[in-house]
């Protein structure tokens, strides 16, 4: 029997070590699609030089413990985290004009006094 790996040319025959990490991969529960996500994952890590080409092997690719922990890194990496929300440009100010100025002249006169002590080499 030959087995054609996943959109690649190569052709594997189907020795017993190889069907029987086929048993061992459908039996821990691992589906078409885990083994679909995982060579995407295992393919951009590569490209990014990353992960060495080795981890496409298909003696490697199916070890139950492995597989399993690049099915979870890959569901990690691909989760989008939903933007954080914006605090609106058009929100009212928290204090009040008055406040705002006094503000303003405070940080004017430390910003002239850090760079008089600039100058004179204090800091």
């Amino acid at each position: 029997m030959k087995y054609f790996s996943c959109k690649t040319l190569v052709l594997l025959s189907l020795r017993f070590d190889r069907e029987r990490l086929w048993f061992e991969f459908h039996r821990a529960g691992f589906t078409l699609a885990d083994l679909i996500q995982v060579v995407r994952y295992l393919q951009r890590e590569i490209r990014h030089t990353r992960r060495n080409v080795g981890a496409l092997q298909l003696s490697n690719l199916l070890q139950p413990d492995r597989f399993e922990e690049d099915l979870n890194i890959s569901r990690v990496l691909l989760t989008v985290q939903p933007p954080c929300p914006k605090a609106s440009a058009l929100s009212p100010p928290k204090c009040s004009p008055t406040e705002q100025e006094r503000g303003r002249q405070h940080a004017r006169e430390q910003l002239r006094n850090l760079k008089e002590k600039l100058r004179q080499g204090l800091l």
